[in-house]
């Protein structure tokens, strides 16, 4: 597996990290191989999860031809109150087992929050693994209440509460006000 024609290359010191480019730079073979770390990394990935993956901006390392790491950001609007916010919302971040505690985590998130400044805001749903990271990358805890966007009007996700991070660049967001994302098969947050 070759790096995508147009990937830009992240490096650390004098060492290519991350391959940074589009899903539709992506080879088909690439992304199964991705689809396919995401099985390993995690007990129950559905292929919703994969589905909010894709769309946008994927960094990967790669070395000697295997994925061992991956996070995507894609686009998405959030709410609070009549604020619109452009957001990068981080999907998929996993690192395989035989490649963890080598700062390939902290690399592909480090290639996706460069792309912070084309946004408002960017946020996550975090797992209980992965909040150390978050924090120790400076993400906050978005404390208010959130919900969805649905036909009906807004509905509540209590059980998503306490799971949303953001980095808020200078939008200005009180993170202890209500946010909402737009509905999305699977997993709304």
């Amino acid at each position: 597996m070759g790096r995508p024609a147009t990937a830009r290359v992240v490096t650390a010191g004098d060492r290519e990290v991350i391959t940074r480019c589009r899903t539709d730079e992506l080879s088909a073979a690439e992304l199964a191989e991705t689809r396919a770390l995401m099985d390993v990394a995690f007990s129950a990935f559905t292929d919703h999860d994969w589905s909010h993956a894709l769309g946008g901006t994927h960094a990967l390392a790669i070395e000697e031809g295997r994925v061992l790491a991956h996070g995507s950001l894609v686009p998405r609007h959030l709410h609070q109150g009549e604020r619109s916010l452009r957001c990068g919302y981080v999907e998929a971040v996993a690192v395989h087992p035989d490649a963890q505690r080598r700062g390939l985590g902290s690399a592909v998130m480090a290639a996706l929050e460069d792309l912070a400044p084309a946004y408002d805001l960017l946020a996550l749903s975090a797992s209980a693994r992965g909040v150390p990271l978050y924090r120790a990358r400076g993400w906050s805890l978005w404390r208010g209440p959130s919900s969805v966007l649905a036909l009906d009007g807004p509905v509540p996700t209590p059980d998503d509460d306490g799971s949303i991070y953001v980095l808020p660049g200078a939008s200005g967001v009180d993170l202890d006000g209500p946010i909402a994302c737009d509905w999305r098969e699977g997993d709304l947050w």
